[in-house]
């Protein structure tokens, strides 16, 4: 035995039951993420129960959302009614109802003695709208232009009908996003150029009758586009559905308010599947709704993605650049250390740090000052002197600059002395060397920093609620207009959506299933990211493989 473990045998196993279990705890965890948030699209049956509370009988339709053994005792204290049960723990059942006009809260929660009857009905609809949240119920009648037409079994014309409002709804919003915000964009162009010759003492007579002249022309145009855009939000609220709730009384819905329909009690494991696959497909591309708890994430998505791409152009040249000055120029004195020791310290800096530092130079000294600069004419309203996109980049590359940088360095460290010698033996000078031999062969290391720092500044939330996140942001920082690429534009971060979601949420339990999906979403954008950025290491290092041999 004393042999055994001198021989270093347990210490290897030891190792690698270590980096199974972490292995298998990661896996697990990702596992739970994913059941937990994938199954939030999954169409639920619908249950329609019959309830006696406290004497009195009400109907209820919703979906079974949780369900939770509770100790008896606990309910009498808490007061509820317990008449008629038996045993030590009782069941109960947290059920989603929706329909938030007509009822205090989405959820119920309800006990087995509560339960008078309980029947899964075929023909309900479970209408997914803008506002609101869903709507549970049974469809009576549609309404078309004024005319109701029966529709309680024709389910294609209610499909019809809501893909036409949608359709509509569709082609306002792009009006309005494209053409309309692009009148706005020019009328303020002419604004700030007015003010701009204003400030300078340049503006005369004929320019501000040209000036006025381009807003008439302007705002004629508008016009046009604001009457075709409420024709189109006339058509799309021309119809509507009679819908009987679980009150037993008639609801009409306008069908602008209406996203999406489905009978999840009329649906196959087919169907259902392809509907999973849709309210995915509408999750990752489409904007949030109600605060954030419903709707999609497609602004967070790309707002993640730019942003650490943008900390990603940043921050490589920063790091190849100052680890090469440290490695192949510095001479190895007290102040080299000096600076090794700093960018060792700098990796263990918190993160929040990072973003007060941000704050404070980045936003309100260098962009306060490309304001007073650059653009006199917006103040007091603030262009670059306010968080945004382009300060959460250049924060996020400050803070993954060590890790870029002694990547780098390992990487150089590497590489044989006689590669640079033979070099130079050749006539080619040491800028040559190092930007045609010495980089080349080290771009798989400093690819490796790059992934690591993608991975960090992916997931990092703290320094940019400082810097340019924010819950919802009203455009995108790419769009249609000049420049096209707006960095001053604030953003939405995965990162920060699920704090919001998790923490800030007025509706905990709508809220929940979102938290789990956006967390999975994330874990695959930075997954996704990663796998790019080691594919493209993989054949630097096959392509350079013959040079370090």
């Amino acid at each position: 035995m004393n042999k055994w473990f001198k021989s270093g045998a347990p210490w290897i196993w030891m190792t690698a039951g270590a980096v199974s279990i972490s292995l298998v705890a990661v896996v697990g965890l990702l596992i739970l993420i994913a059941v937990r948030g994938l199954s939030y699209f999954w169409p639920s049956e619908v249950y329609e129960f019959d309830l006696s509370i406290v004497g009195q009988q009400t109907t209820v339709i919703g979906e079974i959302y949780d369900k939770e053994l509770v100790p008896l005792q606990r309910l009498q204290e808490s007061g509820a009614d317990v008449s008629g049960l038996d045993g030590e723990f009782v069941e109960r059942l947290l059920l989603k109802t929706g329909n938030r006009e007509y009822v205090d809260l989405d959820f119920r929660w309800i006990t087995e003695n509560q339960i008078l009857s309980q029947k899964v009905p075929e023909n309900i609809a479970v209408l997914e709208r803008r506002t609101n949240g869903n709507f549970y119920g049974y469809i009576e009648a549609v309404v078309i232009d004024g005319e109701q037409l029966k529709s309680r079994d024709d389910h294609q014309q209610v499909f019809d009908s809501i893909r036409r409002s949608n359709d509509l709804i569709d082609e306002a919003d792009s009006l309005q996003k494209s053409e309309i915000g692009s009148v706005n964009y020019r009328l303020e162009r002419i604004r700030l150029k007015q003010r701009k010759l204003e400030l300078e003492h340049a503006l005369t007579t004929d320019m501000i009758s040209d000036f006025d002249a381009q807003r008439e022309v302007l705002h004629q145009e508008y016009l046009v586009y604001e009457k075709s855009l409420f024709a189109l939000r006339d058509q799309a609220a021309r119809d509507s559905l009679i819908v009987r709730d679980m009150r037993g009384e008639l609801v009409t819905i306008p069908l602008n308010n209406i996203l999406d329909i489905h009978f999840p009690n009329e649906m196959g494991v087919i169907a259902k599947s392809g509907h999973w696959l849709h309210q995915i497909y509408k999750f990752v591309s489409s904007e949030p709704r109600e605060a954030n708890t419903e709707g999609g994430v497609f602004p967070a998505i790309f707002g993640t993605v730019f942003m650490v791409m943008l900390m990603a152009v940043i921050v490589t040249p920063l790091g190849v650049v100052a680890a090469i000055y440290l490695h192949e120029y510095a001479a190895n004195n007290s102040f080299t250390k000096l600076i090794r020791i700093a960018v060792i310290n700098l990796a263990g800096v918190p993160s929040i740090v990072y973003g007060v530092f941000g704050l404070g130079f980045f936003v309100y000294m260098m962009g306060g000052s490309i304001d007073q600069l650059f653009y006199p004419e917006s103040l007091p309203s603030p262009t670059f002197g306010s968080p945004g996109v382009i300060w959460s980049a250049l924060t996020l590359a400050i803070l993954t600059l060590p890790v870029v940088i002694v990547s780098t360095e390992e990487g150089l460290s590497r590489i044989p002395s006689s590669v640079r010698e033979g070099s130079l033996a050749l006539g080619a000078t040491k800028a040559e060397t190092l930007w045609r031999i010495v980089i080349p062969m080290a771009s798989p290391a400093i690819m490796t920093g790059l992934i690591l720092a993608v991975a960090r500044a992916a997931g990092e939330v703290a320094p940019l609620m400082l810097v340019g996140v924010v819950k919802l942001a009203p455009t995108l920082p790419l769009d249609g207009n000049f420049p096209f690429i707006h960095l001053e534009r604030k953003f939405m971060h995965l990162g920060f959506h699920i704090y919001d979601v998790g923490f800030q949420s007025p509706n905990v339990e709508a809220a929940r299933p979102l938290v789990y999906a956006t967390s999975f979403l994330l874990v695959t954008v930075i997954v996704g990211l990663n796998l790019a950025a080691i594919q493209i290491r993989n054949k630097l290092r096959e392509k350079y493989k013959t040079l370090e041999q």
